[in-house]
């Protein structure tokens, strides 16, 4: 695939305005990514990635852009270690499993999967959640095998389509571990690094890795995603909740129109 100068701009963009969000919100950006890199080439005239392409590229992109997103957060308390260690550990089995796995995954089924995952995170985004926030940091405490054995199954999905699965572990981490939104956001980011860990690797063993593209995005990735921290954690918590459920719908929405 040959790359022009605008088509690289269009790349840095894409990943720019994902990154940006990713580190704002606690995601790991491909949850608008992968549509925007799937869909917005072919649209003006470029070149179009398959979902395997795009996967591959997701997947090491996440890698970077969590990278940024932590290290903002590295201060005032708000990673989880124990969360993250247990969290983390189940999701990087998975996110190989699934990322390694892809390769015998025909398109449609990479797309297929990427829906499910954002089908569920958007309603359990809805579902109801009073008293979160006011809950001590220091006073926190989750099920630790329910959070091991949800990570595991997140990542498996996640690895297939190189999101690193933050778009559906935050709902999770809100609703179903009670977990104070700051947080999560904060843990997300740590966990979905450890996710693009083994998703990554699982696309490069596998050959789905565009190496120009990727670079383009990580450069992008690691501008946007500190900013986009920084800014998140002046923000409003209930704002922040609402800006990912509304990013989770769109991309939703858009993926099965194409199986209609």
């Amino acid at each position: 695939m040959e790359y022009s100068i605008l088509f690289l701009l269009l790349i840095f963009i894409i990943g720019f305005v994902g990154s940006f969000i990713s580190g704002m919100v606690g995601i790991g950006g491909s949850i608008i990514k992968y549509p925007m890199l799937l869909y917005i080439p072919s649209i003006l005239g470029f070149a179009a990635f398959s979902a395997h392409e795009v996967s591959g590229i997701s997947a090491i992109q996440v890698f970077f852009a969590t990278i940024g997103g932590v290290w903002a957060y590295r201060k005032g308390g708000y990673l989880n270690k124990q969360l993250i260690i247990y969290m983390g550990v189940s999701i990087l089995i998975g996110s190989f499993i699934g990322g390694f796995g892809s390769r015998f995954l025909s398109e449609g089924s990479v797309n297929f999967v990427y829906a499910i995952l954002a089908t569920i995170a958007v309603v359990m985004m809805f579902l109801p959640k009073k008293g979160l926030d006011d809950q001590s940091f220091d006073e926190v405490i989750f099920n630790k095998m329910l959070a091991s054995s949800l990570a595991l199954a997140v990542g498996i999905g996640a690895g297939i389509v190189g999101a690193a699965g933050a778009f559906i572990l935050v709902p999770i981490m809100l609703i179903v571990l009670k977990i104070p939104t700051r947080m999560t956001i904060a843990s997300s980011l740590a966990i979905t690094f450890i996710s693009s860990i083994g998703s990554t690797a699982g696309k490069l063993m596998t050959g789905q890795i565009l190496f120009v593209p990727s670079a383009v995005m990580i450069v992008a990735s690691l501008i946007a995603a500190p900013i986009g921290a920084m800014m998140g954690k002046k923000m409003d918590t209930k704002i922040l909740q609402w800006i990912l459920s509304v990013l989770i719908f769109a991309s939703a929405i858009k993926i099965w129109l194409e199986f209609i």
